[in-house]
């Protein structure tokens, strides 16, 4: 399986993933209330969790995870730079409050935050299984990754439009479900669930049409054109988004978005195991705390003092 989706340009997608928007997209944001509504399936809930770029991820999205947890600690991740920093939230107060100026700031949690929050990022990173290493990385034992992105059906209209008039593709190829859930396990996660649905967007104009992509991203696609293009072809791209009217929806222009929805548990690390293994009383402990106990340990093992 390919590190990155093969059609993606890491430098275009970094530099994207760099801007941070004014507002939250509105598509960002209906995708984060779908996807805080399936919060309702999980039982646990988290002492922590961290919001990853919250900005482009939807700010009221963030908002409503937040009703859900009121009592839990909220991280944010402001960049999606590897290296950056998790802050937790500042709690908004009047300029004239003390607590505006004696707030502390709390450190990260040692063990890791009991779950990640990444609403429609996924798809714009350029080494998807290192991303998902990273939040398993995160992640305290027993949390949960939530996240969404877009699937491969995303924009199948444009796409048929850029290919009928011989045009290199206006987006790069978005992966399937199911290569998430084979990478979600490949990054050290267990029992992933994916679903998926299309959502179906009608435009009045080619204008407002392309106003909305705008705000949803940029082509990442390495075959782009590498300059800018005249008039001639934006009259022709408008006329053609034209073509997509449908007369049941009013003349109104539709697009199609297959968005995927993903959520994984971190597991208790298994133990590797040798023909003798040496293993810290703090580590039995655990692991005989943990479901199955240490059903994996052989009869060459020995427990060690405090050496492993």
């Amino acid at each position: 399986m390919s590190e990155r989706p093969p059609t993606l340009d890491p430098v275009a997608a970094a530099r994207w993933l760099a801007r941070t928007p004014i507002t939250s997209p509105w598509l960002h944001e209906e995708v984060g209330r779908r996807m805080a509504q399936r919060l309702g399936w999980i039982v646990a809930k988290p002492a922590s969790w961290l919001s990853w770029h919250p900005a482009l991820g939807g700010q009221e999205a963030e908002a409503l995870v937040t009703q859900l947890y009121p009592d839990a600690q909220r991280f944010r991740q402001l960049s999606h730079a590897h290296t950056a920093q998790a802050a937790p939230e500042k709690r908004a107060n009047p300029w004239w409050s003390p607590k505006r100026w004696t707030s502390v700031v709390q450190p990260w949690p040692p063990a890791g935050v009991g779950m990640v929050w990444a609403n429609m990022a996924l798809h714009q990173a350029s080494d998807p299984l290192a991303q998902l290493a990273h939040w398993h990385s995160r992640l305290a034992v027993d949390g949960f990754l939530m996240f969404s992105c877009l699937g491969p059906d995303t924009l199948k209209e444009l796409r048929a439009l850029y290919t009928q008039q011989g045009w290199p593709a206006p987006a790069h190829e978005f992966t399937d479900m199911h290569d998430w859930g084979d990478m979600l396990v490949q990054a050290g996660f267990a029992e992933p669930v994916m679903d998926m649905e299309r959502i179906e967007l009608t435009f009045a104009t080619p204008q407002r049409l392309l106003q909305e992509l705008r705000e949803l991203g940029r082509n990442c696609h390495v075959s782009r054109p590498a300059g800018l293009r005249g008039r001639a072809w934006q009259q022709t791209l408008l006329q053609g988004l034209q073509t997509l009217a449908e007369p049941a929806q009013g003349g109104q222009l539709k697009l199609t978005f297959e968005i995927v929805y993903g959520h994984a548990y971190k597991p208790q690390p298994r133990l590797k195991v040798a023909s003798e293994t040496s293993i810290s009383l703090e580590d039995m402990r655990s692991h005989l705390k943990a479901p199955g106990g240490l059903s994996g340990v052989g009869q060459g093992s020995k427990a060690g003092s405090g050496e492993g």
